[in-house]
């Protein structure tokens, strides 16, 4: 498979962000939102290479636009973008830096389905026909693993998910190959 990456909620310039805390700890401890910004921005660079494709799962950033500018402009790669429920679709800073901007992803050879929250498990079993299983319980488990952002540092539902957050994976993009491997454990 060609390099494709993933990552999400990176919250370039959030300042706010670093005094959120998860379990009596900072969610994310840095000193201030630039020495998080380019700490992320270095850890993306150090596994994305210029060519290679990022498909960010949403809330790219929170705060100014010269920031967001200036953080994309230093990311590697050809970039697109699943919203997340803090991007400005709108923003003129996101459509000049995403070649693409969608609701979600769907990868049916992989049966993998990529958007910014955790998804129900009805929706991940797409392609399954409504007609052999009117019911959604009934029909078969596990079908597409969601990779999903939003909620940080808190665990995935139980089941057949992956979470793409920056925090639980040192700030970096994850590589594709390591999403078709932990989805493989998912499909019957």
């Amino acid at each position: 498979m060609a390099n494709i990456w993933v990552i999400s909620d990176t919250h370039f310039g959030h300042e706010n962000f670093l005094k959120f805390m998860h379990k009596g700890h900072k969610v994310r401890d840095f000193a201030d939102a630039k020495q998080m910004d380019e700490f992320m921005i270095e850890q993306w660079n150090s596994v994305v290479m210029p060519g290679d494709k990022v498909y960010h799962l949403g809330d790219v950033y929170f705060g100014s636009e010269e920031n967001a500018q200036y953080c994309l402009s230093a990311l590697r790669g050809k970039k697109r973008l699943i919203l997340g429920n803090h991007d400005m679709g709108k923003s003129k800073v996101l459509h000049q830096h995403f070649e693409k901007i969608n609701m979600w992803r769907v990868w049916k050879n992989e049966r993998i389905l990529f958007s910014h929250v955790p998804c129900h498990p009805s929706n991940l079993t797409i392609g399954i026909s409504e007609d052999k299983f009117p019911n959604w319980e009934d029909r078969p488990k596990a079908f597409f693993m969601n990779v999903h952002g939003h909620i940080h540092s808190n665990p995935s539902p139980e089941g057949p998910y992956f979470n793409a957050c920056v925090e639980w994976h040192n700030y970096k993009p994850i590589h594709m190959d390591v999403l078709v491997d932990a989805a493989k454990k998912f499909q019957g």
